[in-house]
């Protein structure tokens, strides 16, 4: 059998994954005054440990301002480095390499967990978790348009501010360079300040960054120069877009975007979609197996830049589909993740490419494979009931 393309290395930049298989940046909601704390450590380990050839951390703030929650990750100081290190150091001593996803809520800031409503948040709850800088916790964005009907009207940002906030992705992207990190991902995406500012429904500014376009790409394309301006030339950067909204901003313009992009030094593009609306995108298709595929064959191929693809990939049959049929280059799992971290080494032994097991860290490794030699006939929980 040949070597399935989920499990052949790719090169990007001075950079090569062991396998395709990435760990979608997925909120915590666990940080600690935007410090990570153990349980960040043990949520990038057990991934890292069960295969994974790329594990994202979660979107890490370049400003206060930009935090969604009290538990939202942080990397506008210096102090976050050492903490994050850490996290970088266990990742690559399970055998994967370290992302980081940068980001800024922009009006979608200053809520509630969602397990807790995801509701704006009031400053006396803010401040009974222990939140003390309630006032440089501002509401911002490219217009003073709030997100919906419960939310706040943020104030909008000033060309200066503007310029700013670019700026603060590019010193973020160099504090990731500090910690070690060996991929960066830009969340221009899910309804946040970079995706508000691409939205004609959430951008109605009438300066270079509002209007036509060119000139809500604007942001975006500053973001970019900025963090590949801090972000070393051998490490490969990645952004993440909804490719299509339902509001305004669809597959087309993305195609357009990553085209500018791409020259610029931006390498993957990370194909999700929604977030304006605080809802699925009407007009794509319905949330089931593979479902925003499209968008990553589409940019793909007409963007001409490489695409990872994400949305309830589920099985190692249907993510090598995928790869196979030319529609990614790489897969990225979230809830399926959480759901089982060991996914990798699962996917791996299903399709029949890893008999000894060497995805997994020596301490995982030996007992596998001694458990498949001396009883093969042992079936793994995950492939069903004998």
């Amino acid at each position: 059998m040949s070597q399935p393309l989920l499990f052949t290395p790719l090169r990007l930049r001075e950079l090569t994954l062991k396998n395709r298989v990435v760990v979608a940046p997925m909120h915590q909601y666990s940080a600690a005054k935007g410090a990570p704390t153990d349980w960040h450590l043990m949520n990038a380990g057990r991934y890292a440990a069960g295969g994974a050839g790329l594990v994202i951390l979660e979107s890490t703030k370049v400003e206060r301002r930009g935090c969604g929650t009290v538990g939202d990750l942080g990397l506008w100081d210096d102090a976050f480095v050492p903490q994050l290190a850490r996290i970088v150091d266990l990742v690559h001593q399970c055998g994967a390499a370290a992302g980081i996803q940068l980001g800024h809520s922009g009006r979608k800031a200053r809520i509630q967990r969602p397990w807790e409503g995801g509701r704006p948040l009031a400053r006396a709850d803010a401040e009974k978790e222990g939140v003390d800088d309630w006032g440089a916790w501002e509401l911002v964005a490219p217009s003073a348009l709030a997100a919906d009907e419960a939310s706040p009207v943020p104030r909008e940002l000033t060309r200066e501010e503007v310029r700013g906030a670019a700026e603060a992705w590019g010193k973020a992207a160099a504090r990731a360079h500090a910690a070690g990190f060996d991929v960066v991902e830009i969340h221009g995406a899910h309804g946040f300040l970079i995706h508000e500012f691409l939205s004609p429904l959430a951008n109605q500014r009438s300066d270079e960054y509002g209007g036509s376009e060119a000139k809500r790409m604007r942001f975006a394309l500053e973001v970019c120069e900025r963090v590949r301006a801090n972000w070393p030339p051998g490490k490969p950067l990645f952004l993440r877009l909804s490719a299509e909204d339902d509001a305004g901003w669809g597959v087309e313009q993305s195609v357009a975007l990553a085209k500018l992009v791409k020259p610029m030094g931006v390498d993957v593009i990370d194909c999700s979609s929604g977030g304006i609306l605080g809802k699925p995108p009407a007009g794509a298709a319905k949330p089931a197996y593979s479902y925003q595929v499209p968008y990553a064959e589409k940019i793909r191929k007409e963007g001409k830049i490489m695409t990872m693809a994400v949305g309830l990939i589920v099985h190692a049959e249907q993510a090598e589909g995928i790869l196979q049929e030319g529609r990614a280059d790489l897969i990225a799992l979230a809830r399926e993740m959480l759901y089982n971290p060991n996914w990798t080494l699962d996917a791996a032994q299903k399709l029949g490419c890893d008999p000894g097991f060497l995805l997994a860290p020596p301490p995982y490794r030996y007992w596998l494979a001694r458990r498949a030699a001396t009883v093969p006939e042992v079936q793994p929980s995950t492939y069903g009931a004998r």
